[in-house]
């Protein structure tokens, strides 16, 4: 077993397909296989063997699909990293994955500290001058056709995809061949995915929702992806036309964009297939889109831990608002604080089992324990089902903030702040916002004496953190709300700003 097999069987049947299509670059299934033959063949020459961590930090490129298949077939566990990181941010991942092998693009490199990384070997540009002993193209060995791919066992690791912590540090979400194998077989039976079919790929393959759901998806079903950089409307919109795309990929925000731009704008005649996740899909933009385009944008709910897919709305109708069902091979709970099932109608969290579910968290055996009870993933959201069996997200334990599809962890972003010499305490919490979602909001009580503006306190967030992360709004308080035993009271500022925007 190994995932690559998906890849080596799609270009055994349909060789001449094309796999990939990248700005003027067709690629098809038989040279991606080959590429990725040839960059193993490289890899291993160079070291890397089974279980090592083979990091990636690029845009969507090309050498992706390359260096994911290559870093397969020889039993290594690919790391993708977010491409808005800095510095520290990726110190961190990399010293806690031990990385040895890491590819980066042209604005990414200028972020890894190669210095401060004692188990990375080899830094590997994948952008820039292929006459550099850096690039990418010195890895290949060209001299090879075939490289024996790695028989992998079910519980062995495929990928490692690191996801924002409520202890202020990400967590590496540990995904298996099976476990991955199983959440593609169950997106292409819940999606409908077909091998004719043209997927839009425009979202971040460091994300699991592209990574899986979408090219591990396509690359299984023999499927073409017309991949992007990243979202950029113009580029997109044209190639729906010029390719004949027909399943289309995105979050709300992208969607939002996409209602306000008029119909001579936009030409979607080829998709026959609208998918959202990553967020919670507004009813009103869900309405509007089926209104305006007569046809519903499918959803569903998952996490990074569950590989992605969880649940599934459209397999026999769609109820609005709703999850719908746990995917094929899988199963799904509401429970109480104690861990029993609560009736219909009844608030509590979400579970989910099944093969789709992560190992756990690199290193982290403690938090895979409060994660991971008995076998049930226990998701952090709250949530309730109906007398249907439909489900539904109502709130989230967590204090996470989802801002255009990304995940954001207030006490990641305090503990930031933290280090500013001027700040005694801090809250970061969640504000609505029209296009992304939610915006961060940080309420901030200075040290005596201390007069810093909000704009430099945000310059500072911006040198430390990914700018998704940074606080759109920053203000100051004499001190922040608390409980009895201290706790701060972020349901209390959540409320204040509420208000305040409600009478403004």
């Amino acid at each position: 077993m190994n995932i690559v097999n998906n890849l080596e069987l799609s270009a055994k049947f349909c060789p001449g397909k094309t796999a990939l299509l990248f700005e003027d670059q067709a690629i098809t299934y038989e040279d991606l296989l080959l590429k990725a033959n040839q960059l193993a063949s490289g890899m291993e020459a160079a070291g890397i063997e089974k279980g090592d961590r083979v990091g990636l930090f690029m845009p969507n490129l090309p050498e992706f699909l390359m260096i994911y298949f290559a870093a397969q077939k020889i039993g290594a566990i690919v790391v993708a990293l977010n491409v808005l990181l800095v510095k520290n941010e990726v110190r961190y991942i990399l010293k806690d994955c031990g990385a040895k092998m890491l590819f980066a693009g042209k604005d990414q490199v200028k972020e890894v500290p190669v210095d401060e990384l004692p188990d990375l070997e080899q830094l590997v540009l994948v952008e820039g001058d292929p006459e550099n002993e850096m690039h990418i193209e010195k890895l290949y060995d060209k001299t090879v056709r075939q490289f024996k791919t790695q028989d992998m066992n079910e519980d062995d690791p495929c990928a490692i995809l690191y996801t924002s912590g409520t202890t202020g540090f990400p967590k590496g979400a540990v995904l298996t061949h099976f476990g991955v194998l199983t959440n593609i077989n169950a997106t292409i039976y819940h999606t409908g995915m077909k091998s004719d079919d043209v997927l839009h790929l425009f979202l971040p393959l460091f994300h699991c929702f592209g990574q899986n759901f979408i090219m591990n998806a396509g690359i299984k079903r023999g499927a073409t992806l017309v991949m992007h950089r990243r979202f950029e409307p113009e580029p997109v919109i044209r190639a729906i036309a010029r390719h004949g795309v027909t399943m289309f990929f995105a979050v709300p925000t992208i969607y939002i964009y996409l209602l306000n731009m008029k119909d001579e704008e936009l030409n979607l005649k080829s998709i026959r297939y609208y998918f959202t996740a990553a967020a919670a899909m507004p009813l009103e933009v869900a309405e509007a889109w089926h209104a305006r385009r007569e046809m519903p944008i499918h959803d569903g709910y998952g996490l990074t831990e569950c590989s992605p897919f969880g649940s599934y709305n459209h397999d026999f109708k769609h109820k609005p608002g709703s999850i719908g069902h746990p995917i094929i091979n899988g199963e799904m709970k509401i429970v109480d604080e104690s861990g029993n099932p609560v009736a219909p109608g009844k608030w509590g969290e979400i579970c989910i089992k099944g093969p789709n579910v992560m190992k756990g968290y690199w290193n982290k055996p403690e938090e895979t324990a409060k994660t991971i009870r008995n076998g049930w993933l226990h998701t952090g959201d709250v949530g309730t089902q109906d007398q249907d069996g439909d489900y539904f997200i109502v709130d989230r334990v967590k204090d996470m903030i989802i801002s255009a599809g990304n995940n954001i962890y207030p006490t990641e972003i305090e503990n930031h702040l933290y280090a500013h010499p001027d700040i005694h305490e801090v809250a970061v919490f969640g504000i609505p916002d029209s296009i992304k979602g939610e915006a961060v909001k940080a309420a901030i009580v200075l040290k005596p004496g201390k007069t810093p503006d909000p704009f430099e306190i945000i310059e500072f967030c911006k040198t430390r953190m990914a700018k998704y992360k940074v606080p759109k709004q920053v203000f100051f308080l004499d001190e922040l709300p608390k409980s009895a035993t201290g706790k701060i009271l972020k349901r209390v500022l959540r409320e204040t700003a509420s208000r305040e925007r409600q009478s403004a």
